[in-house]
């Protein structure tokens, strides 16, 4: 029995095996080798290496060779690409494709969420280092085939929420594949940023200053884990330290924060690559200075739809000249030597993404470049170049068949091959007609412009000049055309032909009254020394200036010597107010003062009838800063207003116009312990880190009152609500400042805390504290707090009761800076007086008087006459209030302040005495530089409303051309006072 099942066996074997030998009807049965030979194409292999007429060899999903003569595998299914091109498919690293993130969750309280409430994870729900994008993935098709046509193999997809944000992943657009097979890496790099999550309602930070802190910190304590010295596990600390090892990618819209994030980055040895905003060619210099890698998004703003006057007056010059250069962006890039990579990041549609490469060509961008932005580029920042980004020997088998230069208007993408899996976007035996021909029916001659023929078909018909209606389709090879020979009677040609030929073709057509014809179209031919014309060539580019504004500087004021002849002179020093005298600046610095000085070949200003003055200085301004406000915490000693300073903000020149030179940028008055400030110069064109002076010293914001135990918040919850509860916050943070100041100096290992090192320089008398202060019992309570850890406080900033308690600030030393008459604009301001600078004046406390205000800043002149009307103060001394006192205030009455040899050249040139309500500044210098002349300005108006004008008429030109423009709106420059919020 067992034989015959054996044998049965053997026989259902031989029959099954010997199936395969028999005729079959379904046609000739083919080994499959999985090789497939492209031949006859034009193939770049990379950006530097093009093979004419070459062969492509891949073998299932990877590329086994190439060239002019490959030996082709017997049995190779071979494609014949004689007249197309093959690219390498592009890559995108700065994708959210296939991340499926949820709803924000809607409060259940409107109460304020101060803490995390995550257990084993970093403090800060806004640091997820730990999360994983491949958690959140589904592939989608729909987006893929998007991609796909676009000429996108491979995305870097990332969870595009948060400051630190956790791994991303590498994804091949293989739709036939599974995620396997697709997902090439799914720990690619990690991204982070200063936007907060949306996904959790933790206050900290709420400013953008807040975030950098907040980086800053998190490295240390990353650092600080490292060494095992934690009490307990932090899980997101161990994913930052474990994802060192990937790319880092910093992203950020702003060309300030891009670069901040970068500087943060060196802090700490790590190197971001950045995402661009677009405007880099704006800062180039710094740009060239970070050597950092980009990756450029080309969301090119649309032109903006001018037609209506009224609405179109909205428009900053600014926002004007951007959409005129920003296509200049990447080949100014270019030709600076930045690596960078393209994303499509920031636009509508994958149509706009290829139609702005193509604009950025136009402008100027090679097109190697331009492959390599889209191609090796990416693939070298994630460290892929042996997968993916080229057509060399093991890549991946992702690639595009063109109809020619992929760089062209008309070229068209017949398929999209990833991972060796090909998708077809255009049928590849289509042949592209674009062009312009020459139709000939019955002797009748026409012409025809026939305009991408597959995206959107589209196409114009002329007869002896005359344009006529048309309807015209072309698929599947097949070209038909109705042309309408006579609107009144309606009557059409009707034409159709297979198209087997890229230059001319013919067919069959029926005329008007039913005959029968032959017709043929014939393209034609461009001169071969014909000029090729760049289409859509701007009229006018207007240039960039420093800043890139209408009243930047072409080229930045060069120190020079000058004299300044016949002046008054208000030298804030022993010799008072010199009549008739001259002032020799050289070097930056004063040289001499004196009557008919020999100044050489010096450039001389004729002084006759005006007034001469150092520079206002203005101890508590809130301009030129992106952020004012940290108040997600009592107290953010960590943050600092030099990181998110604004250079480029109008109220800098002002205030130059207004003879300021020198300010103090502070943070607002939210928390009882706000952020570190700035000291800067007012040079206008400069970067933030040129404006700084860096010999000033340290400076911090306190602040008390109304603001800090917030008397306006509703549902707010942080500590302190009461102005008792304001001194316990002094006295908390102090004291732990003290004992982390004796833990580092013990040599025993520490946790480095940024906001405790800030502290402990106060209580080491490091650095001086400006105090938002009002009311008379603060004030004592402050000083008293101050004494108790052996410090004074350097200045009372609005001080509007000092005049109460002025003799107690003389004995503790503070100084005041003022307002000349502000009060009752709330409740703790309601005793304010205008004697009070005179009164503190009086006791021989250092007085000042500030703006707080960007208006009232370029009018520090007028408030500091209003204290000869209030108290009796003599003209000079009143001038010291803005100049010499507040000099004295923040410590740099060394160098600046007054008239004196040595000193630098902050001045200002009046018209008349300076402080007199007609007076006008017209000449204002910072080191021996012009940043402002009154000459300069009526010609930089004249110059504003001509630009404006010309880069209408080209945003007109745009509309009538069909192109998609946006709507006008007005521009909003929000204008920081001590209560600013970020969000």
């Amino acid at each position: 029995m067992r034989k015959i099942y054996t044998l049965i066996l053997i026989m259902q074997f031989g029959l099954v095996a010997a199936q395969d030998h028999f005729p079959k009807n379904d046609g000739v049965k083919t080994s499959n080798t999985n090789y497939t030979a492209f031949i006859n194409a034009k193939i770049h292999i990379s950006p530097d290496r093009t093979i004419d007429k070459g062969t492509l060899l891949i073998k299932k999903d990877k590329i086994v060779g190439s060239g002019s003569n490959l030996s082709i595998p017997d049995n190779s299914i071979i494609i014949d690409l004689s007249g197309k091109s093959i690219y390498p498919s592009f890559i995108d690293i700065m994708s959210d494709f296939g991340i499926a993130m949820p709803e924000p969750e809607k409060p259940a309280t409107s109460e304020t969420q101060y803490e995390s409430k995550r257990q084993g994870y970093y403090w800060n729900e806004h640091i997820m280092p730990e999360k994983q994008a491949v958690s959140l993935y589904q592939y989608d098709m729909k987006k893929a085939k998007a991609l796909l046509k676009a000429g996108f193999g491979t995305v870097n997809s990332h969870i595009q929420d948060g400051i630190v944000r956790g791994n991303g992943m590498l994804i091949a657009l293989n739709s036939k594949a599974n995620d396997n097979q697709r997902i090439l890496s799914s720990r690619s790099a990690q991204y982070l940023s200063f936007d907060r999550s949306k996904y959790t309602r933790q206050e900290y930070p709420s400013s953008i200053m807040g975030s950098m802190a907040l980086l800053r910190q998190m490295y240390h304590d990353a650092d600080w884990y490292t060494t095992g010295s934690s009490d307990s596990r932090d899980l997101s600390l161990e994913a930052l330290n474990n994802n060192r090892d990937l790319v880092q990618i910093f992203v950020s819209n702003n060309k300030y924060f891009a670069h901040k994030g970068h500087e943060i980055g060196n802090d700490f040895g790590i190197d971001y690559v950045l995402l661009g905003s677009g405007q880099e060619y704006e800062i180039m210099e710094k740009v060239k200075a970070a050597r950092a890698t980009y990756i450029v998004p080309v969301n090119f703003p649309k032109p903006y739809d001018v037609q209506d006057p009224y609405q179109s007056q909205y428009l900053s010059l600014e926002d004007m000249r951007h959409w005129n250069q920003a296509p200049v962006n990447p080949s100014v890039m270019d030709k600076n030597d930045i690596s960078f990579a393209f994303t499509a990041y920031g636009t509508k549609s994958m149509t706009e993404f290829k139609a702005n490469i193509l604009k950025a060509i136009q402008y100027g961008l090679d097109k190697k470049t331009a492959l390599a932005a889209l191609t090796t580029v990416p693939a070298s920042i994630l460290k892929k170049s042996n997968e993916i980004g080229s057509l060399e020997n093991g890549t991946y088998a992702n690639f595009l068949i063109t109809s020619g230069d992929i760089f062209e208007k008309e070229t068209i993408i017949f398929e999209n091959w990833v991972q060796g899996s090909s998708n077809e976007i255009h049928e590849l035996s289509t042949i592209n007609i674009a062009g312009s021909y020459n139709l000939n029916i019955e002797n009748q001659l026409y012409k025809l412009t026939i305009n991408s023929p597959l995206t959107s078909p589209k196409i114009t018909v002329k007869k002896e000049g005359t344009t006529l209606k048309n309807k015209f389709s072309y698929k599947n090879n097949w070209f038909t055309l109705n042309i309408l020979e006579d609107s009144i009677s309606k009557k059409y040609v009707r034409l159709s032909a297979k198209v087997d030929h890229q230059d001319h073709f013919n067919g069959m057509g029926i005329l008007p009254d039913g005959k029968k014809t032959s017709w043929k179209a014939v393209k034609e031919e461009t001169p071969k020394n014909a000029k090729k014309t760049k289409p859509d060539e701007p009229l006018y580019m207007s240039p960039v200036t420093f800043p890139n504004n209408g009243y930047g500087f072409d080229k930045l004021p060069e120190e020079q010597t000058t004299v300044f002849r016949n002046i008054t002179v208000w030298t804030n020093e022993a010799d008072g107010i010199l009549e008739n005298t001259d002032v020799l600046i050289k070097d930056g610095k004063i040289a001499k003062i004196g009557p008919k000085l020999q100044a050489g070949k010096a450039q001389e200003i004729d002084g006759t009838g005006k007034h001469l003055t150092s520079g206002i200085i203005d101890e508590h301004s809130h301009i030129a800063a992106f952020s004012i406000n940290e108040w997600g915490q009592n107290s953010s000693a960590e943050v600092s207003i030099k990181d998110v300073m604004n250079p480029e903000d109008i109220n800098i020149y002002r205030n130059l116009a207004g003879g300021v030179t020198q300010i103090q940028i502070l943070h607002g008055s939210s928390n009882p312990i706000g952020g570190r400030s700035a000291i800067v110069k007012l040079k206008w064109g400069a970067t933030s880190d040129e404006m700084i002076d860096k010999n000033a010293p340290k400076f911090i914001k306190f602040a008390l009152g109304e603001n800090v135990k917030q008397s306006s918040e509703v549902n707010s919850s942080r500590f302190p609500q009461t102005r008792m509860g304001v001194e316990q916050v002094f006295q908390d943070y102090f004291k732990r400042a003290q004992e982390y100041d004796v833990l580092k100096k013990s040599g025993a290992k520490f946790r480095t805390d940024i906001e405790m090192e800030v502290l402990a320089e106060i209580l080491n008398k490091e650095r001086f504290i400006t105090c938002h202060s009002y009311v008379q019992s603060e004030i004592n309570m402050m000083m008293k707090v101050a004494e108790s850890f052996d410090f004074n406080i350097n200045t009372f900033t609005h001080i509007l009761e000092g005049y109460k308690v002025a003799d107690k600030m003389k004995a503790h030393g503070v100084g005041g800076s003022t307002f000349s008459d502000w009060w009752a604009y709330k409740y703790e301001v309601n005793d304010a007086i205008p004697y009070n600078a005179a009164i503190l004046h009086s006791m021989g406390i250092i007085t000042a008087i500030n703006s707080d205000d960007a208006e009232m800043g370029r009018r520090l002149n007028q408030e500091a006459a209003k204290s000869v009307k209030y108290g009796g103060v003599s003209e000079e001394d009143a001038w010291k209030f803005v100049t010499l006192n507040p000099a004295k205030l923040l410590h740099i009455d060394d160098r600046v302040g007054s008239i004196k040899i040595g000193k630098d050249a902050d001045l200002v040139l009046w018209s008349g005495h300076p402080m007199d309500i007609g007076t006008k500044a017209e000449k204002t210098m910072i080191e021996g530089k012009l940043y402002f002349e009154i000459e300069r300005d009526a010609e930089l108006r004249k110059a504003l409303n001509k630009e404006k004008n010309q880069l209408t008429n080209l945003m007109l030109l745009e509309k009538d051309k069909g192109t998609e423009t946006q709507k006008p709106e007005k521009k909003e420059n929000r204008i920081n006072h001590c209560d600013t919020v970020d969000f």
